[in-house]
């Protein structure tokens, strides 16, 4: 517990233990209640990832109608702000690691105080990449055609104002969660996909602002999200008596903590910027393909993450407790479900690409190779499962340092894959069929030895139980 943090002049009771939805400790639960609890988490945590691309897709539809140069411009500022905002995906994994040990180990005010310490990071990292971002729009979209860089701007500068809510977003999301509550983000997230068809409506039609009308909606559908989801931990803080006001060493700590996180994600997404390079070094089909492929490859890790997720708040309260015994058995579980649910949505991207490329293009090569390549993800997608799951385990415990030095590992491993078919494979049906077998396969299965070795042994438990 934090003694710099103020007591509120009538604090409730704490809880001494933390407890899952049906009362009982969270480390008593095994068998088929561990099952309900990890669905209980999942299934909350999948619509709310499931929700966030909506803003994207209701952009896309609506700007659509504008014509192809607003269109473009759109893919191309959405493409910058989504990796923006996925770079900080760490401030959401920190907080819900740091949060769930904390109350694991009884001390709620303190899970509550470090996620306060983790919304003040991210509102600070918000409104700095939103500043930086409103001056250096004009030479992010200079090499866009002329036709596309107005719009592409016009959208950077609307929407940037909407970073600071949507970093918020993330880190008291990671709060809840590690709170075990994954139903208020869900909630959130699905008024806020609605919210943002609404105002999307209204500035881009209504009062004719076009592109720059979707970006305003959407910055401010992300700062009322952050705003909601801001006033749930006040009110928690309110009932523990827990301070608002920012920290410096708790900010810094928060930082500290999220840097190891920071250098994974970097990693994955270094990996997946080269496989777009490579396919388009590869040409048309294989890069038409590439999208298809992608997309449902998207998809799929929404589902696959949501168990991750749940692993994350399970692994860190039962760290938090000392309880070894249910860490193994969480870990147990949730493996099972995630090879599981990856030997079900390989079958089906299998059984169903030949059906499911046409969704997406008229193209009969484009088509074929989608369809080989998504034959290619299905075989793919238990390694998948059990890699997602594993992460999820490791970012609970608390693992950042270890899980940085896995990722540079497996980028390293991974870039000689995806250079010998960028020098080796021409375009078509094979060139996107060994792209992502080098991916899917090669990258996945380096991560699932690095992260499976980790998990043999209790250091990774001792590592974060310490935290």
């Amino acid at each position: 517990m934090d003694d710099t943090r103020e007591p509120a002049r009538d604090p409730q009771p704490e809880p001494e233990a933390p407890r899952s939805t049906g009362g009982a400790p969270v480390t008593s639960l095994r068998g088929r209640a561990l099952d309900r609890q990890i669905l209980s988490l999942a299934v909350p945590a999948l619509g709310a990832l499931v929700a966030q691309p909506l803003f994207v897709l209701a952009d896309s539809a609506m700007v659509g109608h504008l014509g192809s140069g607003e269109l473009a411009g759109l893919a191309l500022a959405s493409t910058i702000l989504t990796t923006v905002v996925g770079a900080f995906v760490f401030l959401a994994y920190a907080t819900t690691a740091a949060t769930a040990r904390r109350v694991g180990a009884g001390d709620r005010r303190g899970g509550v105080a470090a996620g306060i310490d983790g919304v003040w990071l991210a509102l600070l990292l918000g409104l700095l990449s939103a500043a930086v971002l409103i001056v250096i729009a004009p030479w992010v979209v200079a090499a866009a055609p002329a036709e596309v860089s107005p719009h592409a701007e016009d959208y950077l500068r609307y929407s940037a104002p909407g970073l600071p809510g949507m970093l918020v977003v993330l880190a008291a999301t990671g709060t809840l969660r590690g709170l075990l509550d994954t139903r208020t983000p869900f909630v959130v997230a699905v008024a806020g996909a609605i919210t943002n068809v609404a105002l999307n409506a209204l500035f881009i039609y209504g009062l004719d602002m076009g592109v720059a009308g979707s970006g305003l909606g959407t910055a401010i559908t992300e700062t009322a999200m952050g705003v909601c989801l801001a006033l749930v931990l006040w009110r928690k803080s309110r009932t523990l008596g827990v301070s608002l006001r920012p920290r410096g060493s708790g900010i810094w700590g928060s930082a500290i903590a999220g840097v190891p996180l920071l250098i994974r994600t970097l990693t994955l997404r270094a990996a997946v910027m080269l496989t777009v390079v490579v396919a388009t070094s590869l040409g048309t089909v294989t890069l038409a393909g590439h999208q298809v492929v992608n997309a449902m490859w998207g998809l799929s890790a929404l589902a696959l993450d949501a168990l991750a997720i749940a692993a994350q708040a399970l692994v860190g309260q039962s760290l938090g407790a000392g309880d070894r015994g249910h860490v193994r058995a969480v870990l147990r579980r949730g493996l099972q479900w995630g090879v599981t649910a990856g030997v079900l949505i390989g079958l089906l991207f299998a059984a169903t690409g030949w059906w499911l490329a046409p969704i997406f293009t008229t193209d009969p090569d484009v088509r074929l190779a989608a369809a080989v390549g998504l034959a290619v993800i299905g075989a793919c997608m238990p390694v998948a499962g059990y890699v997602f799951v594993l992460d999820g385990v490791l970012i609970g415990a608390g693992d950042g340092p270890y899980l940085a030095r896995a990722g540079v590992a497996t980028l390293v491993a991974y870039v000689p894959l995806a250079l010998l078919v960028w020098f080796l494979v021409d375009d078509g049906v094979a060139g996107l069929a060994w792209l992502w077998l080098s991916f899917g396969g090669g990258f996945m299965l380096a991560r699932a030895v690095t992260l499976g070795v980790r998990i043999r042994g209790d250091r990774w438990m001792v590592t974060g139980a310490s935290r």
